[in-house]
């Protein structure tokens, strides 16, 4: 099919269904519904079928895809056993004596996040659980939380070059040397490209600023003032989620958090290594770090539950049944994350991709490629809400153009890598999304509400940093984006907020 406006059709029907609708599978749902049908026909019943037959199922069956889907459902699984066995309340209990005030707990969160470098995904499903009644007891919105660790899942994570996102772009990058001609290693492309990647950068180092500045601004502003008073969230206060803190036993320790989390890592590395982590990742399969981090997360539930027997939690049965019971606390995520990258799928046979680089086609200065492609990048993943498969999409079209006309290729890495990941932190479609907002406790348009001014400031001092950089292929371009960032909160907390 040719590449029309027609192709961004099913992306926009998700985003108005999904925000109109306050449900983002029934908009997801129907999004790729209306993209299959524009594809073969109008006929609903074949239109159901295919959309089962040709997206759904080999979305979900496709390696790396099911990969993910697994390792989500064991975490989900760790995740209830620590919330259900009072674990992560006693654990939080005991983090409080260590807290001071509302400052600390948030810069705590941070850290935490920031430590867990290697699990995207698993992030928010850890540290949001337990930091989630500190901060509701600290009159902590939710939705601050759900900022916190989304800028710290994935901003950290594709800064790493040794772990899925990092491979998975090497993997990119790779298939295009090898055409270019470009004798040099991916991983080592990568890791120069490192400091270019302004938008992840400035992300990870605005949550401290603004915690401790108190600068937040726009909804954010509104949701603290709010849970000032005692509404956390929604539809919940403080003293509901107290009510629901007492029912965990008194039986329960700290030990039930920070043992099966010490267990998993040392698993997980344990089985890395010997494949030459870190030191020769090219030879460590992807589906490798799935595979250790699934290995991991079952033996820390394991122990998890002979804990939770031996200090009279639960009975290893009634453990156990918790466990699988927590698994399936989390179809309603797998669905959205299926349908997501069906919906993806669907606007790729529609021609978005090249729909939207024909729209900004064209010569254009060469210092210009750099921000293009940070801008058109955010445009891909914030309509599609994945941030792998815009890298899929522009390291084709962008490193062949750089390399053509002698562009800084390491600043076109980073802008491609922080596009994507500015598209994704604005979409409420993208799974870092979905799985923040489900760690905190939030509504997850309730994040997107409120993340998104702050990704928007943080977009816009990247494209001045990639102007600069696109000029002088320098890393202080970096340092241009951040004293960016210091002057817009200056200015807004004092002016504007």
């Amino acid at each position: 099919m040719e590449a029309s406006f027609l192709s961004l059709v099913p992306v926009i029907i998700t985003l108005v269904v999904a925000v109109r609708a306050r449900n983002v599978i029934l908009g997801l749902f129907l999004g790729v519904f209306s993209g299959v049908m524009l594809l073969n026909g109008p006929n609903p019943l074949t239109g159901l079928r295919i959309m089962v037959n040709d997206y759904m199922v080999p979305q979900a069956g496709e390696s790396s895809h099911m990969g993910i889907l697994i390792l989500m459902i064991f975490i989900a699984g760790l995740v209830g056993l620590m919330e259900k066995s009072g674990g992560a309340a006693a654990f939080a209990g005991m983090m409080v004596k260590y807290i001071k005030g509302k400052i600390g707990a948030q810069l705590a969160a941070w850290f935490s996040g920031s430590l867990l470098f290697f699990t995207d995904s698993g992030t928010p499903l850890i540290v949001g659980p337990l930091f989630r009644p500190i901060t509701d007891g600290l009159k902590i919105s939710r939705v601050k939380l759900a900022w916190i660790i989304d800028s710290t899942a994935s901003p950290v994570a594709v800064l790493i070059p040794f772990i899925g996102w990092g491979l998975y772009s090497q993997g990119l990058i790779a298939t295009e040397y090898e055409a270019l001609g470009i004798d040099e290693s991916a991983f080592l492309s990568y890791v120069k490209a490192v400091p270019f990647q302004f938008y992840s950068i400035i992300a990870v180092v605005m949550v401290p600023v603004i915690i401790m500045a108190k600068a937040d601004f726009g909804p954010m502003k509104k949701f603290e003032n709010t849970a000032a008073q005692g509404i956390v969230a929604e539809g919940e206060n403080i003293e509901a989620a107290d009510n629901e803190n007492a029912k965990s036993t008194s039986k329960a320790k700290p030990i039930m958090v920070w043992l099966p989390l010490s267990i998993m890592l040392t698993v997980m590395f344990g089985l890395l290594i010997p494949l030459g982590f870190p030191m020769h990742m090219e030879n460590v399969p992807s589906n490798a770090f799935r595979g250790s981090l699934s290995t991991g997360y079952i033996l820390a539930a394991i122990a998890l539950m002979l804990l939770m027997a031996h200090y009279g939690v639960r009975s290893l049965a009634s453990g156990f049944s918790l466990y699988i019971e927590s698994m399936s606390r989390i179809v309603g995520i797998l669905a959205i994350l299926v349908l997501a990258w069906s919906l993806s799928a669907v606007g790729k046979h529609l021609g978005a991709p090249e729909y939207i680089s024909g729209l900004v086609a064209g010569k254009l200065p060469t210092f210009l490629i750099p921000v293009i492609a940070f801008v058109v990048g955010g445009i891909i993943s914030f309509s599609t809400g994945s941030s792998w498969g815009t890298y899929a999409i522009l390291m084709p079209l962008i490193l062949p153009l750089a390399h053509e006309y002698h562009a800084p290729i390491y600043v076109c890495i980073g802008a491609i890598l922080s596009g994507g990941l500015f598209g994704d932190h604005c979409s409420p479609i993208s799974d870092t999304t979905i799985l923040s907002a489900t760690g905190a406790g939030c509504h997850q348009l309730d994040h997107v509400r409120t993340q998104f001014p702050y990704a928007l400031f943080n977009g816009a001092c990247c494209i001045v940093a990639f102007i600069f950089a696109g000029m002088t292929a320098s890393v202080w371009g970096l340092g241009l984006g951040l004293v960016l960032m210091l002057i817009g909160l200056f200015v807004i907390k004092k002016f504007i907020s």
